[in-house]
């Protein structure tokens, strides 16, 4: 017998006919899933945030990647935004998640402990937008901890229903998946209904559909850093229409099936293979072959 998908369409309708936020239904879903209290569920939450803040400052001390390859990027970007004759064109809020978003993904790329949500290669981009929003909305640890239980429900839709790995959907089923889990998540700590998160989600993919995978040399870190920086940005964008009452034509569950028809139509060349893409540039193969002939 075929097993039914997780449904985000149906989690949402659930939890509007019973009165309550994503963060309460998501919530009562995973201490009954879990077999623990709220207060335990909520107390990991804080743990593994605690745990990014640390990937967020060690990142921003300019650390160089592994290989040599990257680093410094965020610390670059937040100095720069500290000079008088700083452009700011994204505004404060998108630039800090951008700075967050990329310091998290260059502590990554230096070997340091981080919060793989959902993936270590998309580490970045909740980070980028839950502390962007901690700073500018003064959201307390407590509001991002349910938060984070929304991102994980997503999540846990698009792991069912498609994938959350490059290796199987190109970046669009890593880094995109973690601008739809922030979106949604942004949407309901920001006092959205289960309708906008569901909204926000899909705004998302239908956005970032046919990203592909093309790390050069192999590595987590060209172009997947700054492309953690730039989902971090299409998280706050979705969140900003679908809490603004702009809504998506195509539901939820329909966009996340749609990633995973893209992702099994990508080649392997384009998925996590460094076959194709910015990796094989003549740039990154001329690099590359240095780095693996020493």
């Amino acid at each position: 017998m075929k097993k039914e998908k997780l449904s985000l369409n149906s989690w949402i309708a659930e939890a509007e006919a019973k009165g309550q936020s994503m963060q309460e239904f998501l919530i009562e879903y995973n201490t009954q899933a879990l077999e623990c209290s709220k207060e335990e569920l909520l107390a990991k939450m804080e743990d593994m945030l605690a745990v990014i803040k640390q990937s967020i400052d060690f990142g921003l001390t300019g650390v160089p990647s592994h290989s040599g390859l990257t680093g410094g990027s965020a610390k670059r970007l937040l100095e720069a935004s500290e000079q008088e004759k700083f452009s700011n064109i994204l505004g404060d809020k998108a630039k800090d998640a951008m700075v967050y978003a990329m310091a998290v993904s260059e502590a990554n790329a230096a070997m340091g402990r981080i919060v793989a949500a959902p993936t270590a290669g998309a580490s970045g981009v909740l980070p980028g937008v839950f502390f962007a929003l901690k700073k500018h909305y003064d959201l307390s640890n407590h509001v991002l901890a349910e938060g984070f239980v929304v991102a994980g429900g997503i999540g846990l839709v698009i792991a069912d229903r498609a994938s959350l790995a490059g290796a199987t959907g190109g970046c669009q089923a890593e880094c995109g998946s973690a601008a739809a889990m922030a979106a949604g998540a942004a949407v309901a700590m920001l006092g959205g209904t289960p309708t906008q998160v569901g909204h926000a989600v899909a705004i998302v993919f239908k956005n970032i559909l046919g990203l592909v995978c093309d790390p050069v040399a192999g590595l987590v870190e060209v172009p997947c850093i700054k492309r953690n920086g730039f989902c971090a940005l299409q998280a706050l964008a979705a969140a900003e229409l679908a809490l603004a009452g702009i809504g998506s034509f195509i539901p939820a569950d329909e966009t996340i099936d749609a990633m995973k028809s893209v992702g099994d139509s990508l080649p392997c060349a384009l998925k996590e293979t460094a076959g194709g893409g910015m990796a094989t540039t003549p740039t990154a193969l001329a690099w590359a072959k240095k780095y693996f002939a020493k």
